[in-house]
């Protein structure tokens, strides 16, 4: 009988350095992710941006990855420059935007779904319950932090395609 390896066990293997994981027990790590297969893909992504935002001598421990309100929450410390910083951030919610349109099932490109009292983001396959529609004109927009540790936000639009943010003016009813 062939053996099973858990994707989340494969994941903190191949970045020991984000989850310093205790010896022979990666499904211990603090950060052992609490999300389904869907999207590993996301998580591979970020932890590879992480590690690209490292400077030498800069550490970081990933402390929970788990999904809430049916997107990706991340959270970690690190002893990192505040541009180290800024750049983990920026990492960050670039997950949490694929989230937001990824089915954690199977990975296809998601829609936010309601059923009972869960959230949850799926493809039509996997769909659950009804579908939550984004007011007109703030679909895929997220309000991010400039800098990090401090209060300087703007908005950006998730582009899934690019995997990017552009950032976009205020939608309406939100500006001071």
């Amino acid at each position: 009988m062939a053996q099973v390896i858990d994707w989340r066990i494969e994941l903190i293997e191949a970045h020991q350095g984000l989850f310093h994981p205790p010896e022979a027990h990666p499904e211990k790590a603090s950060g052992y992710p609490w999300c389904d297969q869907g999207w590993r893909d996301l998580l591979e992504r970020l932890c590879g941006r992480i590690e690209a935002a490292l400077r030498d001598g800069e550490t970081i421990r990933i402390l929970q990855i788990k999904e809430k309100f049916a997107s990706l929450r991340c959270y970690w410390r690190g002893d990192v420059s505040p541009e180290t910083a800024a750049r983990i951030m920026e990492a960050v919610a670039l997950a949490q935007a694929r989230s937001a349109c990824t089915c954690e099932q199977c990975g296809a490109e998601g829609r936010l779904y309601k059923n009972g009292g869960f959230y949850m983001t799926r493809c039509a396959d996997h769909a659950e319950g009804m579908e939550v529609s984004a007011e007109p004109g703030r679909e895929h927009v997220h309000l991010l932090r400039r800098t990090y540790g401090t209060s300087d936000v703007y908005y950006a639009r998730y582009d899934r395609e690019s995997d990017t943010f552009t950032e976009v003016s205020a939608p309406r009813g939100t500006e001071e």
